[in-house]
């Protein structure tokens, strides 16, 4: 486990902690583990503790890995793909699961949020724990649903979050941004793609 992994456990434990129990001494101590959580990130990363704190600033109840969706279009060999102006580089469309979305529905809100096509699930390609492949390290656990979808409407569009659309072909990827999407998970899309009836990835 890297540091990364012990202090999600630790902020986990806290924050499950603080959840359930009735015991004020307890509460004290819950809540002095996510303070020395914040230190040790803070020292680790060289960030200000206020930051460290935030990273899980609003999560309360029972801690539970975050959810990301993906989605693939495929069209004549070429993935659609769109460029975040966070970063400047490339990734399939995608984004957080909100409450009361279903993941089919969260995959095709983002797809037309992000480039302005409309879509729709036709396939759950790859279910993920994102710390089992080789993204860069992260503060969150997050499971990566990556879902085969085909495109039905709509035109390219930029939004707040992207600023660019464009349909690249597989096998010529551009700099992708790998804490959202990695080459190996697009040619697994693709080959679903491909052969509709591989069996669904996870792990």
């Amino acid at each position: 486990m890297t540091l990364l992994d012990w202090a999600r456990k630790v902020q986990a434990i806290a924050q499950t902690g603080l959840a359930f129990t009735h015991d004020p001494f307890d509460r004290e101590r819950y809540t002095q583990l996510t303070e020395l959580v914040a230190s040790i990130l803070s020292a680790e990363l060289d960030i200000p503790v206020a930051q460290a704190k935030g990273f899980w600033e609003g999560e309360e109840g029972y801690a539970t890995p975050k959810v990301d969706v993906r989605g693939g279009i495929f069209e004549s060999g070429r993935v659609l793909l769109v460029r975040e102006r966070s970063d400047g580089k490339w990734t399939l469309p995608g984004g957080w699961v909100d409450v009361n979305d279903s993941p089919s529905g969260a995959v095709a809100r983002e797809i037309f949020e992000e480039s302005g096509y409309h879509a729709r699930a036709l396939k759950l390609a790859a279910l993920i724990d994102k710390r089992r492949h080789p993204h860069p390290p992260g503060i969150h656990h997050i499971y990566k649903l990556f879902f085969l979808c085909e495109r039905t409407g709509g035109e390219p569009a930029l939004s707040t979050e992207t600023d660019a659309v464009q349909f690249f072909p597989v096998q010529a990827l551009p700099e992708l941004s790998t804490g959202r999407v990695l080459a190996s998970q697009i040619e697994r899309l693709y080959q679903h793609h491909l052969h509709p009836e591989l069996p669904t990835y996870f792990d």
